[in-house]
């Protein structure tokens, strides 16, 4: 595996039927157009243009919302893919059948579980949620956090900050977590909780859709030490990994007088982060 591979851990297959009426409702009036469809040779054609060695795959999944990825969909549509991907299970803990669902997804070789507390309901601080945690330690699962803000008016944001994760950690300090979108618009949370536990982590997805929040979450990142702990992903297709890549590059280019900037070697460092290895996932090219 060389240096320069890139490992996108922020990828959806999620289809247009798995989102009920939640987006044509919700997300439509905030991203004026329709959630796209996205076919296997379309997600091929943007991950080989962009040059990903690996990407992670997922739907998304809030029973209440009517939100829902089958596993059984993820499998085949990335058994039709020629980029290697890792799947990771969407999930949702309130369903009565959870731990069929985590079963299953370990039975098809899922490596992690994508977790949307915020459009769910879930409060991942509840006792009654430890024995989901137990079981996700036990088959060594990855959990991937959407961290930070929706514009659906019946999601709750204080189920979706990185304080949140702090918790998890603290609890069960052995399991892999990633905060997507670096927990904006908390991201100085998400660094403190990043330097305090060893394994949690942060993609930086979606970072330079607000730039100037973007551009200091970056800079809180190298005072803080933590960059080694962010992780690339495009959150496609809302970007694909190219047009992410770009944007992300840019936010090294701003200056304000002497005061700090994003150095070109923090971003390079998080586009190339050997995120296999971090998690300890499974490189599907081997």
């Amino acid at each position: 595996m060389g240096d320069l591979m890139i490992i996108d851990v922020h990828t959806h297959n999620l289809q247009p039927e798995h989102w009920g009426n939640e987006h044509k409702e919700n997300w439509e009036p905030a991203y004026g157009e329709p959630y796209p469809r996205i076919s296997p040779a379309e997600y091929d054609r943007v991950m080989i243009e962009a040059g990903v060695d690996v990407a992670i795959v997922f739907g998304l999944a809030a029973t209440r919302a009517g939100v829902h990825t089958p596993n059984s969909f993820v499998r085949d549509y990335c058994a039709e893919l020629v980029t290697p991907t890792i799947q990771f299970t969407a999930l949702d803990p309130l369903d009565a059948d959870w731990r069929e669902q985590v079963e299953e997804a370990v039975s098809m070789g899922f490596q992690g579980v994508k977790l949307y507390p915020v459009l769910s309901l879930f409060d991942p601080l509840a006792p009654e949620f430890d024995d989901f945690y137990r079981l996700c330690l036990k088959h060594n699962l990855t959990l991937l956090w959407h961290m930070g803000t929706t514009p659906s008016p019946q999601g709750k944001l204080s189920l979706s900050q990185p304080m949140v994760v702090e918790e998890v950690a603290r609890r069960y300090p052995d399991l892999k977590q990633i905060m997507a979108h670096m927990g904006h618009p908390w991201q100085r949370d998400a660094v403190a909780v990043l330097r305090k536990h060893s394994n949690v982590y942060a993609d930086v997805s979606a970072s330079w859709s607000r730039p100037m929040d973007g551009f200091m979450a970056l800079v809180a990142a190298q005072e803080w030490r933590v960059v080694p702990k962010l992780l690339f992903g495009s959150d496609f297709p809302l970007w694909t990994p190219a047009e992410a890549i770009e944007q992300f590059r840019s936010l090294a280019q701003f200056r304000a007088g002497n005061l700090p900037y994003v150095a070109e070697d923090t971003v390079e460092t998080i586009i190339h982060a050997d995120a296999l290895n971090l998690l300890g996932l499974t490189d599907p090219r081997r």
